[in-house]
């Protein structure tokens, strides 16, 4: 089981900036795509896929926790940076934002999503927040 985790270069101007969330090498084999938006303080993920290989791109500032080889990884986004996550099947992953604005991942799968066959376990990976 390989995860590999790459910091993207960015371009940056007045305006923003810009990064390239997939690398051209990935496009044949992406079969689906999610834009996620996330709240301040809300956790995204928190579940495996039992045959998909995800390659999630996430604008920090956020936390990504991975859970492999028995114990839980994070990985800080730090903000104005995107990090590239490659998971395998059966790697349980989640995102909280930390920022104070509306959190931005890219998703990108290889399998095609079929909601009459779901790939997705539920495992908890972060906690989520307290509704008040």
């Amino acid at each position: 089981m390989e995860i590999t985790v790459k910091i993207l270069r960015r371009a940056a101007d007045t305006r923003g900036w810009i990064c390239e969330p997939l690398d051209a090498a990935e496009f044949p084999g992406t079969r689906n795509v999610h834009l996620v938006l996330t709240k301040p303080g809300c956790v995204r993920g928190n579940h495996f896929h039992r045959r998909t290989t995800e390659i999630l791109t996430v604008a920090g500032p956020a936390l990504v926790r991975v859970r492999f080889d028995g114990s839980d990884h994070d990985y800080p986004v730090p903000a104005n940076e995107a990090h590239r996550f490659t998971l395998p099947p059966g790697v349980p992953h989640a995102v909280l934002n930390t920022g104070t604005e509306l959190g931005v991942a890219v998703s990108f799968t290889d399998q095609i999503h079929d909601p009459q066959h779901p790939d997705t376990v539920r495992e908890v990976v972060i906690e989520p927040p307290v509704a008040s």
